[in-house]
């Protein structure tokens, strides 16, 4: 059974910066494209990142690029959002889920990370 725990969220200020993680459990981490996605209060999920199983392939919303860094760990069936200069605007709830962009999964159990920005 696919499981993800998410953590590293929290409050912060305009251009301060949070470093979130996804943990794997129950599938093959190492063999699956893997995304970020968001929820900010009253919207929809919003895609926000994918990275290939090898980590070398990368992709990110326009809203994003060039703040936030996706990364995973295979060995350690760890995934991660870089999150620098910080905007109100990113304020969501953060979930992991396994898939690439055209294809991710969000678990109905998610339970996600918050992100808050405020000053």
């Amino acid at each position: 059974q696919v499981q993800l725990v998410e953590s590293g969220g929290g409050l912060v200020q305009p251009g301060e910066s949070l470093r979130l993680s996804c943990a794997a459990s129950g599938f093959s981490f190492n063999g699956a494209a893997m995304t970020w996605v968001r929820q900010a209060p009253g919207k929809g999920l919003e895609w926000v990142s994918s990275i290939s199983s090898n980590g070398i392939g990368t992709l990110y919303t326009d809203s994003v690029k060039g703040r936030f860094t996706i990364s995973r760990d295979n060995a350690k069936n760890r995934l991660y959002l870089q999150m620098n200069s910080l905007k109100f605007e990113d304020t969501a709830m953060y979930y992991c889920a396994k898939g690439g962009r055209g294809s991710y999964e969000v678990s109905p159990r998610r339970q996600g990370t918050q992100v808050t920005v405020s000053s």
